[in-house]
């Protein structure tokens, strides 16, 4: 195991041999922590790489600094210091134990205590201790144990874990339905039902990143059916469509059946019922951005699609849109219609200015807008033709407009 940690990419990078270097290894002061081990240890691509240290923050930016290594005091009166080295950054965190918590936020105390920084953790596979120079791995709570099953348990009283910080409920799921090949650990199950209550008291913006980072998984079912019999998502989103253990499979499969890109929105909406009010409700309840909240509402709103419509769905809302909705929303032949009237299809542009409507005899003003509004229309229910068919039609929409006009 130590041999996978030493021979990483990551774990040979420059900028983080230079922090270590830097920070020195003496008094065993300095270890790679939680998920950079764990991902290693899985044959993981890892990306973020964490460490632990005995010293305390101020050393640890008086040492990066006296190395020319950029230290940014992100989180110091938590003991976190980002070291920026090689253009990436490195969280470092001083050692610790908690003093008091309150279910969202921790009063912690210094130590030098490496298990007692690693009791404090959340789950035993994210408590993996690497040696920031040999790779040699360090385990208090049988975490590579429980990794090789594909197991996700809380480090000690899972009821304790979570009354520590109540956003561990939505982790832990998150957790399993990444790492979890067997079943749930029913002592966790039961702690996050008892403690679900307490999601109350979280931010609307934690809940909603771990909510997104959960159902973007490559597959959330599992979590999401066991989130459902436990009546987790009860206290933040008891708008929650019964339908959704149905329509997420539905949404995955559908994914992986025609190649489609993971969709945030389709996602989140697979749990909520097809309704802008409830929707809107929502969106603002987990104070999405405003991006994410217009994109859901775009695909709860107006007709269902058909073989008919999907195009013009597509040039209004947009092609992601227009596919997202028709697979939350439509039957299997009628969503293979759908994708196939998209297929190898730009979204055309309207080539018509007001300037050519008024070329034409038509006065400024108001019936320049509802000459092009008219055009536009007949342009899409004839299905995009060519620009030259579209001059076509507009020389006959001005030709009835002026005549109209002038019986008047």
């Amino acid at each position: 195991m130590t041999e996978i940690i030493h021979n990483s990419d990551w774990f040979q990078a420059k900028g983080l041999r230079n922090i270590v270097d830097a920070l020195s290894k003496e008094n065993d002061g300095l270890r790679i922590v939680g998920g950079a081990v764990r991902d290693s240890l899985l044959g993981l691509s890892v990306s973020d790489v964490d460490l632990a240290t005995k010293l305390l923050p101020k050393e640890v930016m008086g040492r990066l600094e006296r190395a020319g290594i950029k230290s940014v005091p992100t989180g110091i009166e938590h003991g976190t210091v980002t070291a920026v080295s090689d253009g990436k950054n490195y969280e470092i965190t001083t050692l610790r134990r908690d003093v008091a918590t309150d279910g969202r936020r921790a009063v912690v105390a210094f130590s030098t205590d490496w298990k007692e920084d690693a009791a404090r953790r959340d789950f035993t596979i994210n408590a993996l201790y690497a040696d920031a120079y040999t790779g040699e791995i360090f385990d208090y709570f049988s975490g590579q144990h429980d990794l090789n099953l594909g197991v996700v348990r809380f480090i000690g009283d899972a009821e304790q874990r979570i009354a520590e910080d109540y956003l561990r409920i939505l982790r832990y799921f998150r957790f399993l339905a990444r790492f979890g090949t067997g079943s749930a650990d029913q002592e966790a199950l039961a702690a996050c039902a008892k403690g679900a209550h307490g999601l109350t008291a979280l931010s609307r913006e934690r809940i909603a990143l771990e909510l997104t980072r959960l159902i973007t998984l490559p597959d959330p079912v599992f979590s999401v059916q066991l989130m459902v019999d436990h009546q987790i998502f009860a206290p933040f989103l008891p708008e929650l469509d019964k339908a959704a253990v149905e329509r997420l499979p539905s949404i995955l499969d559908r994914e992986v059946q025609h190649k489609l890109a993971v969709s945030l929105p389709a996602r989140l909406l697979t749990l909520l019922p097809r309704d802008q009010v409830i929707v809107d409700r929502v969106s603002a309840r987990l104070k999405l951005s405003n991006r994410l909240r217009e994109q859901l509402t775009n695909r709860v709103s107006g007709d269902l699609p058909t073989e008919n419509n999907i195009r013009e769905l597509a040039y209004r809302k947009g092609t992601s849109c227009a596919i997202d909705t028709a697979a939350l929303y439509t039957n299997s032949n009628v969503f293979a219609l759908c994708l196939e009237r998209l297929l190898n299809w730009d979204v055309p542009v309207f080539g018509i200015k007001g300037g050519d409507v008024i070329a034409m005899g038509v006065p400024a003003g108001p019936m320049v807008a509802k000459t092009l509004h008219l055009l536009e229309q007949t342009w899409i229910n004839d299905d995009f033709p060519a620009t030259d068919d579209l001059l076509t039609k507009l020389h006959q929409i001005v030709v009835e407009l002026l005549s109209a006009t002038k019986k008047a």
